[in-house]
């Protein structure tokens, strides 16, 4: 299951959009329906208006018609395990549960696995907020 994630992963990053930074990012989220839904970074010239690998799967599962993620994988070209960055970790928990997994990849696979709350132990939550 761990490397449907990964090669989902790895497959969007090829497909990133980043001529500034050079810096390509995929990320792959299998959602509560089973289905897996991936994104690539996309930068532009106004930067850093550009949005996440993160934020584009997230995205594509809201758009599906899902709101539940139960794990995703991250991969970056040029930094094994890059972790999700703090707006992406926020997004992440928003549709997750403390025990969703995160799995960090390198080129060859899935390498390091985390739990959301590990990941973002003290992330903003609606009951907090008030």
């Amino acid at each position: 299951m761990e490397s449907e994630l990964f090669e989902a992963a790895r497959a969007a990053m090829a497909k990133a959009h980043a001529p500034y930074s050079k810096f390509p990012v995929g990320a792959a989220i299998r959602a509560e329906d089973g289905k897996i839904y991936s994104g690539a970074n996309i930068e532009n010239l106004s930067f850093p208006e550009g949005w996440c690998a993160e934020t584009t799967a997230i995205s594509h599962m809201v758009m599906a018609g899902q709101c539940k993620i139960l794990e995703v994988a991250v991969i970056a070209e040029k930094l094994a395990l890059c972790p999700p960055c703090g707006g992406c970790r926020q997004r992440l928990a928003e549709f997750s549960g403390a025990s969703t997994r995160i799995f960090l990849c390198d080129e060859t696979g899935v390498k390091k696995t985390l739990s959301m709350s590990e990941l973002l132990p003290h992330s903003f939550e609606t009951e907090i907020l008030g």
